[in-house]
């Protein structure tokens, strides 16, 4: 859709290397702390072929992004993507569905920061920092790519610490081998659809359609790239905290990294390794309320969402309104719900945002391959959706399903005044 002349454009200033910190930032920051435990949990140490599953759906999503975004480099993501495609309905549904996920993934990267800088007080620790978040954007000041690029390195160089200390050790307290105790193909799926949360971020890459050199070359590279390194990433750091912990001890952790590394006798990299989660935990809920309170703010702009939402502040020019929304969302789950919950909450409605995309791409061309790749990603959401944990499966039903309800009346009452 052509957009008019008279409509604010983005600056495209972004290459391929800034974009695919980027994606490393959200998607390192979003899971590698918080979701292998919930993983190991439902499968054991079968946990790493969940990770190769989620690995393989994510790759056919990214894909289908990618194409879409190239053809439409705008803000937005699926919830524009499916609008053009689909229609009305499926963008609202998609933007719904963006909206409620990410909202509990910001909890859970609050409930990651309590849990890593001050266990047993996980709640309080994620209420101010979710408090904090939302003062510092509300105040218009966001994060500069050399932040960005800065938080990732760091949490990477911790992260290949944690795999050689874990790795090189000789008394690692689990002596059995790494892949013991699996709990067959539901926990597989289960564990794959947990740790899909932590491959999302990838979108955040999809959303700049606007702010990116040659989108089509840009986005196309950039997507495939920062999967690559994370699931690498993930893979090695999974493999060494399985191979200290176990599949059961693990699965009762809530600060796993931390605790392999002490298990291993190095105490002294203990506080370091907390300081690179909570610092990447903070990266992530700042880029996550961020990208949540403009798609509200952009919603509601549609007419999607409450109208009182539609705000700028004349002096910080920022989406105030919806940033407060967010944030007071954001706040009382951090305050009541368990880590492992919002996870499986956000991966189910993140995975119905992802079904969206895929169909949107499969309208882009009658090719085998494009249509095969969509077709395997739309099945694969659909697939670890269902196998999720059944209470992450009936909330995010529910809080979808009030999502097209709302909808559906707002369509039937102006039908009615038109």
């Amino acid at each position: 859709m052509t957009e008019p002349l008279s409509a604010p454009q983005l600056k495209r200033r972004l290459g391929v290397f800034d974009s695919v910190m980027i994606g490393l930032g959200s998607m390192i920051g979003a899971g590698i702390f918080a979701a292998l435990a919930p993983a190991a949990a439902a499968a054991g140490g079968a946990l790493l072929f969940g990770l190769a599953v989620a690995a393989v759906i994510a790759y056919c999503n990214a894909n289908s992004s990618a194409r879409l975004a190239a053809l439409y480099p705008q803000s937005g993501g699926t919830y524009a993507y499916g609008r053009e495609r689909l229609g009305p309905f499926f963008g609202y549904l998609a933007g719904w569905g963006f909206v409620v996920g990410k909202t509990a993934s910001c909890a859970a990267m609050a409930l990651t920061v309590g849990a890593y800088a001050w266990p047993g007080y996980e709640h309080v620790i994620a209420v101010v920092a979710v408090a904090v978040i939302t003062a510092v954007n509300y105040l218009g000041v966001q994060k500069s790519a050399w932040a960005t690029r800065g938080i990732v390195f760091f949490v990477l160089a911790v992260l290949a610490l944690v795999v050689l200390l874990c790795l090189t050790a000789t008394d690692t307290g689990f002596d059995g081998p790494v892949l013991t105790r699996g709990y067959g193909v539901t926990g597989v799926l289960q564990a794959a659809g947990l740790l899909f949360f932590a491959f999302a971020g990838y979108a955040r890459i999809a959303t700049l359609g606007e702010e990116v050199r040659d989108p089509r070359r840009t986005i196309s590279r950039a997507i495939p790239l920062a999967l690559a390194v994370t699931l690498l990433v993930y893979l090695l750091v999974a493999v060494a905290v399985l191979t200290v912990l176990g599949p059961d001890r693990l699965a009762a952790a809530t600060d796993p990294l931390a605790e392999a590394v002490a298990a291993v006798g190095f105490a002294g990299a203990e506080p370091v390794v907390r300081v690179a989660a909570v610092v990447a935990a903070l990266g992530s809920l700042l880029s996550l309320i961020l990208g949540v309170s403009r798609t509200t703010f952009a919603m509601a702009r549609d007419g999607n969402l409450p109208r009182v939402l539609d705000a700028v502040h004349p002096r910080y020019s920022v989406p105030h309104r919806a940033e407060l929304a967010v944030g007071t969302v954001v706040a009382v789950l951090a305050a009541t719900a368990d880590l492992r919950g919002v996870i499986g909450f956000s991966s189910f409605a993140v995975l119905v945002y992802y079904l969206i995309a895929n169909a949107s791409a499969w309208t882009l061309s009658a090719q085998l391959r494009p249509r095969l790749v969509a077709a395997t990603g739309a099945a694969g959401c659909l697939i670890l959706a269902a196998f999720l944990p059944p209470p992450s499966v009936v909330w995010g039903i529910a809080v979808l399903g009030i999502g097209v309800a709302v909808y559906w009346v707002r369509a039937v009452v102006s039908r009615s005044r038109g």
